[in-house]
């Protein structure tokens, strides 16, 4: 009896300084790690106005839409969230590849993309949602197909909105995974700045 209570004893405390150590101390550890060394991405890359106030993330995409769901048509649209652009309920359509909802939607988000910038090829990620169904890039493709449509609903030479295309291009992360990609969030606020 003596031995199991000691033994219990030993158990609880080693229970309580481990908790203490791993589950406290290393916590605050990373935290302040996290603060110092990069705040900015600890902190949810939060983007401000200038007034201060949040207005998004830069790891989290946003609607260019009014409240019908029109395209607003002088800003860069992302490419359609199954998650209705909610960081809160993150996710993908899980439809396979001849699911006739997918299909469908794929006919429909054509047909509006080619309403808004005119016939013509189409990239993947202006119709399809992404896993995550929050991203914030699109393809340098589909930027490239919305210039004409944006600078000409603001009244700015297509030359500008493609400078500035360039400039919020995002190259291959570590040179050579994935593809060049534009982030939407940026790119129209860059264009609310100029």
């Amino acid at each position: 009896m003596r031995t199991t209570l000691r033994t219990t004893g030993v158990a609880v405390r080693a229970m309580l300084v481990f908790t203490a150590v791993l589950g406290v101390g290393y916590m605050l550890l990373i935290t302040a790690i996290g603060q110092v060394a990069l705040p900015f991405q600890a902190n949810g890359s939060l983007i401000t106005t200038a007034d201060g106030t949040v207005s998004g993330s830069e790891l989290i995409g946003q609607s260019f839409q009014d409240a019908d769901g029109q395209a607003l048509p002088q800003y860069f649209q992302s490419r359609p969230s199954a998650a209705g652009y909610d960081s809160s309920a993150s996710t993908g359509s899980n439809l396979g590849p001849e699911n006739s909802d997918l299909v469908a939607s794929i006919e429909e988000g054509r047909t509006a993309f080619e309403s808004l910038n005119g016939s013509g090829s189409v990239p993947a990620d202006a119709v399809t949602s992404s896993g995550s169904g929050l991203d914030p890039d699109i393809s340098v493709a589909n930027a490239e197909r919305q210039v004409e449509r944006v600078a000409e609903v603001r009244g700015i030479p297509s030359s500008e909105v493609s400078a500035l295309v360039a400039e919020h291009t995002l190259p291959r992360d570590l040179g050579y995974l994935g593809d060049p990609r534009v982030n939407v969030v940026e790119l129209n606020r860059a264009l609310d700045a100029r």
